[in-house]
């Protein structure tokens, strides 16, 4: 997923940050506009995680706002 992607879908990946990581209030969220090294470092801070176990965590959620956008896409193109 591209960051015009991510951008794209941001409201629904900040959903499910939020709720992964419940200590994160959606302004602090919100303030890294939709930058994922922004919010690794802030989940990092909250959390003392280590940034390996966020960024995997990170990639599981994107990829599954990733295969909503490209089953979209494919629906598109059957539409055509």
């Amino acid at each position: 997923m591209n960051e015009n992607q991510i951008k794209g879908k941001w409201n629904e990946i900040k959903g499910e940050i939020i709720s992964q990581w419940g200590k994160l209030t959606e302004d602090e969220v919100i303030k890294t506009k939709g930058n994922i090294t922004s919010v690794i470092g802030l989940i990092e801070q909250k959390y003392g995680s280590k940034k390996e176990e966020i960024q995997g965590k990170m990639n599981q959620i994107v990829a599954k706002f990733s295969a909503e956008v490209e089953n979209a896409k494919e629906k598109l193109k059957d539409k055509k």
